[in-house]
């Protein structure tokens, strides 16, 4: 796109853009970028390099305890940070909309989803014409993929699927018809088809309203056919801002091609690397250039000049003093590396016939077997049964029938009916790290409790094993002093991942456990529990992230609709689909390379 066609078609201008926390602590500072209509620009980032707070910006939004404190933000010429009062309201949903992360919490749960819209739209339009705002609301549900009839309607947020609760949050930021959308990890939860689907729905909108709309995540993979453009921020500052092609063929920043060596890719297996060290929290960026304490590439000059964004050919501007000019080499592992093609000892668990009920059938028949040290991992869509397995494995199941064995000997359905011994050996990590963790105890106490309780380790020992299981998923040992309300979710998971790993279990069930995280922690959990399997540890881990699949598990089992359609070792069943559900679902999974 020219100059000239890029300045009428621009619908954001971001200049000098600061945000500050108490005592003048640096957030954000010196962010400057535009978007044009119908452009889809992604931010990405570890957990913690503003990405969020520079989402909230856009809304002339700070959480609480900080303040945009400089820079300027015109959105179709409107100047968003002199805006006071009514003006204020009127512009955010109006002139910028906005979907958050989680629609579950997002969504009033007392208000029918007919109500919802309607509060939406009246509150921006109050004069707006009966008939006119019900065709509003019925065009823009029909463009986001839902029924539009008077049933669906009446429903309340909980009777939809994720995907719907998804779509919902799309049709309540574009029924007002704004000029730019920004999304706050949008699709985090949702499987890879409902995925597929709601960034198709999605980019279709953008397109033809002409909406420009800024994409926040931490998976690149996620956003790889979606984007035009991606920016890339470390330590409240852009590193790297270049078109979608160019980033994935010559990434310049070292930052950027740490983040793309940890993300895994279904369509390759390939060894991850997760970034070492830890970005500064505000207030502990150093002099110079703030990733150079984790940069391979670092030189002396690198500690004391802070690079400023330069261009680098047309598409690409990177703040580096030693960027990369060359394209990126993708390195596989050897072939099956690592996997189990089949059982070559007495399997530690048995599965066989397992039924599971609720107010309809959920599981039908199904049977598995998982070797000492083997990671198998339980696929399928939202409602395949995957979780439901998983839960009944754990012995938190209600109404299974059929049997499990456990080293041999009958496993009881019910975890209460299971000794001690057996429950340590057995752990569950559960997908919502917000629920997972006692709000009213320390990380200390949360994991000294199991210590005490299966070991009788108590005092300056089980703070000793307390720090030494931290270290081992990527958290520091002051972490152990702080309640979970002081933890980011990335941070809450990986406490509940060490939470499971103090038990010393032989067997862990392991419940979307990354979903939460970025790309960087992600791998490096990947990492670590590669490694407890070279120990012998089994792992049964369910998930959506096929590319997850493909770095970490031996085999792989496919659910659907609560049957076994399909399993065997990984590489075979993701390059040799037998059944079409897989195929599916391998067609829909986001791919870094395609």
């Amino acid at each position: 796109m020219n100059a000239v066609v890029q300045s009428v078609a621009e619908v954001l201008r971001v200049s000098d853009l600061r945000v500050e926390l108490a005592g003048r602590v640096e957030v954000l500072s010196g962010v400057s970028f535009s978007l044009a209509a119908g452009e889809i620009v992604g931010l990405v980032g570890e957990s913690g390099s503003g990405k969020t707070t520079l989402a909230t910006a856009l809304l002339r939004h700070a959480r609480q305890g900080a303040r945009i404190v400089a820079g300027r933000v015109e959105v179709a010429g409107h100047s968003l940070l002199e805006l006071e009062g009514e003006a204020l309201r009127l512009a955010r949903g109006g002139l910028v909309g906005y979907v958050a992360q989680d629609p579950a919490t997002a969504l009033n749960p007392a208000l029918r989803i007919g109500a919802l819209l309607r509060e939406t739209v009246l509150a921006h339009q109050p004069r707006l014409a009966r008939e006119a705002l019900q065709q509003r609301i019925a065009t823009t549900l029909e463009e986001v993929g839902l029924p539009s009839d008077a049933a669906f309607l009446r429903r309340f947020p909980h009777q939809l699927s994720g995907g719907q609760q998804q779509r919902v949050m799309l049709a309540l930021a574009f029924v007002l018809r704004p000029r730019l959308i920004v999304l706050d990890e949008p699709t985090t939860a949702l499987d890879v088809t409902t995925q597929a689907h709601v960034l198709g729905t999605l980019k279709d909108l953008c397109r033809s309203h002409g909406v420009a709309a800024l994409y926040v995540t931490h998976d690149l993979a996620v956003v790889r056919d979606l984007v035009d453009r991606v920016m890339v921020m470390y330590a409240g500052r852009l590193v790297e801002i270049a078109a979608r092609e160019a980033l994935f063929a010559a990434p310049a920043h070292p930052y950027t091609r740490a983040l793309l060596g940890a993300i895994p890719d279904v369509a390759r297996r390939q060894p991850l690397q997760a970034i070492g060290g830890h970005a500064p929290a505000p207030g502990q960026r150093s002099e110079g250039c703030a990733f150079a304490p984790r940069c391979a590439r670092r030189q002396a000059q690198c500690r004391v000049l802070e690079p400023a964004l330069v261009r680098l050919g047309r598409e690409q501007q990177v703040a580096c003093l030693v960027p990369h000019q060359e394209p990126l080499v993708l390195i596989d592992s050897a072939a099956g590396e690592g996997q189990l093609e089949a059982l070559t000892a007495a399997p530690l668990l048995e599965v066989q016939g397992l039924d599971v009920a609720y107010d309809r059938q959920v599981l039908f028949d199904v049977a598995l077997q998982v070797g000492q040290g083997e990671c198998l991992a339980l696929v399928g869509e939202s409602g395949s049964g995957k979780t439901s397995l998983a839960r009944a494995i754990a012995g938190l199941g209600e109404n299974v029938q059929g049997h499990l064995r456990y080293a041999g000997q009958p496993l009881p359905f019910a975890a209460r009916q299971r000794d001690a011994g057996l429950r340590h050996q057995i752990q569950y990590i559960f997908q919502n790290p917000y629920r997972a963790l006692n709000p009213r105890q320390t990380v200390l106490q949360t994991l000294s409790a199991p210590l005490a309780h299966f070991f009788g380790i108590r005092g300056d020992e089980a703070r000793r094993r307390v720090e030494a299981v931290l270290e081992r998923v990527s958290l520091p040992a002051r972490v152990a002093g702080l309640y979970p309300h002081s933890l980011s979710g990335g941070e809450r998971q990986r406490v509940a991942i060490a939470r499971a790993l103090v038990c010393e279990p032989r067997l862990l069930v392991c419940d979307e456990i990354t979903s939460a995280l970025d790309v960087s922690v992600q791998a490096s959990i990947l990492a670590l529990l590669r490694r407890l399997q070279g120990e012998g540890l089994t792992v049964l881990f369910v998930t959506h992230d096929l590319g997850v699949v493909r770095a970490i598990a031996d085999r792989v089992l496919v659910l659907n609709r609560g049957r076994v359609v399909e399993q065997g070792a990984v590489d075979a069943v993701f390059e040799r689909p037998q059944q079409g559900y897989t195929q599916t679902l391998l067609a829909h999974s986001p791919r870094l390379h395609p």
